[in-house]
């Protein structure tokens, strides 16, 4: 297998869908529980958020379905790649969002995974699933945007 380059910036994931497929109420930003040989997959860029949400179970904050790829130096020390993780959140945190969640239809969304001062940090989105409508509206003012950018070049030549 390929030795996969350092990334330049910060953000190890992003999970562009969420943006797509939610409307974003608020974010915050969590810490992660993890494991030596996941900081090293992590470092290498080997994340992955599509099919990743949290929950807050008990005065617990988890992530599940965060896929951190095994990191091949470690052999046999590797955890299961999918593994629940531990949100690192203040209490009166979980607890607040315990109650958000508990509104019908909104639902806790990983957007972006990165690192600051040398930790791993998590970007939560409390969002709303869009409707099919919603989504359709996305792509037209999406289109619309870049149509207006092509033309704004097209008059600056």
């Amino acid at each position: 297998m390929a030795k996969r380059e350092k990334p330049t910036s910060d953000v190890i994931a992003t999970n562009r869908r969420a943006r797509f497929e939610y409307q974003i109420l608020e974010t915050l930003e969590a810490g992660i529980a993890l494991l030596g040989p996941e900081v090293k997959s992590l470092r290498a860029g080997l994340a992955n958020l599509a099919d990743a949400y949290a929950i807050v179970r008990g005065n617990d904050a988890l992530l599940l379905h965060l896929h951190i790829s095994p990191y091949e130096q470690a052999g046999r020390d590797n955890p299961d790649p999918r593994r629940d993780r531990r949100l690192l959140l203040h209490r009166r945190e979980i607890r607040r969002l315990g109650g958000k969640l508990a509104e019908r239809g909104l639902t806790l969304v990983p957007l972006r995974l990165y690192w600051k001062d040398g930790r791993a940090k998590v970007e939560l989105g409390l969002a709303r699933g869009k409707r099919r409508y919603d989504k359709r509206e996305s792509i037209k003012r999406r289109e619309s945007d870049r149509e207006m950018a092509r033309a704004s070049r097209a008059r600056r030549r």
